[in-house]
């Protein structure tokens, strides 16, 4: 399931440092605009510690945890919707994420030129919002044009795609995003084509400097409030410090860096779980001597769409699913043991898979 995340922000704000941070890809960082150019990407292992723990009990011969790619792309201006700084390149790029994580300069420092000359988090992300709303309404107002002579003609699903998109291009009139227009799952059916950027879900990540990696700054409480409207995570990050973590080789080193500064863990881990539970994203697990591997799934799957995501055929063919707890599983330590205490519970097509389950599927095709 190859979900993407793209990392977005004014230049300089530290999207590059950051994503080096979290990928092996090392971006070029520089002290300029538009240093990034074309979209990195790259595929990141979503930290869990369950993972860790069923390996430990099962000793598989292939371990396979669970990833999301994340796109660093580059730099916004103002002006990206008429195409200024390169930005039709950088709004298509956004476009083919399925969510978008924010990047905001919430930390004060003279020797890294800020694009607009004063470090203000809420003016660049209200930048960066109205240039995605005015390519939005440019989309909306476009699909309008051709939708409005059907719906007036008395056809149904016209009219009904005509009310929606009128309600998206009064939000965005407004200078509010397209997430915060509320549909049901039939209506979302019938705008999902259109791909709106401020449709998409968003985490604010306020990049600052070490010593407000812990609490935070008036700068970050500054975006807490400006955010207060729009049901959006917010995430603290200090990303020149996670990039000298990144540079130590042993887990024991960047423990104790993580200490001296009073983090209990890396900012990146907490990014990546933020970034998978904003994809609205769980994991399930299989797990034996031959293989212990996490399956990614969005929340609210069924058990034979889950199936399927191992292999078409599981779900063509379904029968039951045979599930454990993990919990049950790390405390009893293997599956027969499970079995005997009776801790294997008998699935059918509408159980809804939870998160951690451990799963065997039976099916016949």
């Amino acid at each position: 399931m190859a979900l993407q995340c793209g990392i977005v922000g004014l230049p300089n704000v530290g999207k590059s440092t950051l994503f080096n941070c979290l990928s092996n890809a090392k971006a070029q960082s520089a002290n300029f605009p538009f240093c990034t150019i074309e979209p990195n990407v790259g595929v990141i292992t979503v930290p869990d510690e369950r993972i860790v723990n069923l390996v430990k009990i099962d000793n598989p011969k292939k371990t396979i945890p669970t990833t999301i790619e994340i796109v660093d792309i580059a730099g916004l201006v103002k002006g990206a919707s008429r195409g200024e700084g390169l930005g039709n390149k950088f709004l298509a790029n956004i476009r083919e994420t399925d969510a978008i994580i924010h990047v905001l300069r919430c930390f004060d420092d003279d020797n890294i030129t800020h694009v607009d000359g004063s470090v203000d988090p809420v003016r660049d992300k209200e930048i960066i919002d109205a240039e995605l709303q005015l390519k939005d309404l440019e989309t909306v107002e476009s699909r309008i044009a051709k939708v409005q002579k059907q719906a007036a003609t008395g056809d149904k699903s016209a009219k009904r795609l005509f009310d929606i998109l009128s309600r998206y291009k009064s939000a965005l009139e407004q200078g509010k995003s397209a997430r915060t227009v509320e549909l049901d799952k039939e209506d979302r059916k019938l705008v999902y084509d259109l791909h709106l950027l401020t449709d998409k879900p968003v985490l604010y990540v306020c990049n600052v400097d070490e010593k407000s990696a812990v609490g935070g700054n008036a700068h970050v409480e500054a975006v807490r409030g400006a955010i207060r409207e729009e049901n959006a995570e917010l995430l603290i990050v200090a990303a020149a410090t996670e990039a000298d973590i990144a540079e130590l080789d042993t887990y024991e080193e960047r423990q104790m860096f993580l200490e001296e500064v009073g983090l209990k863990e890396s900012g990146v881990n907490r990014l990546i779980r933020a970034a998978y539970s904003l994809l609205n994203l769980e994991t399930y697990f299989t797990t034996g001597p031959d293989e212990t591997r996490a399956w990614t799934y969005a929340k609210g799957t069924k058990a034979p769409q889950a199936a399927g995501i191992i292999h078409t055929d599981f779900e063509r063919g379904f029968i039951r699913a045979e599930v454990i707890k993990y919990d049950d599983y790390v405390r009893l330590g293997s599956e027969k043991a499970c079995r005997e205490a009776g801790k294997i519970a008998i699935e059918g097509k509408e159980y809804v898979v939870q998160d951690g389950d451990i799963m065997h599927f039976l099916f016949n095709v």
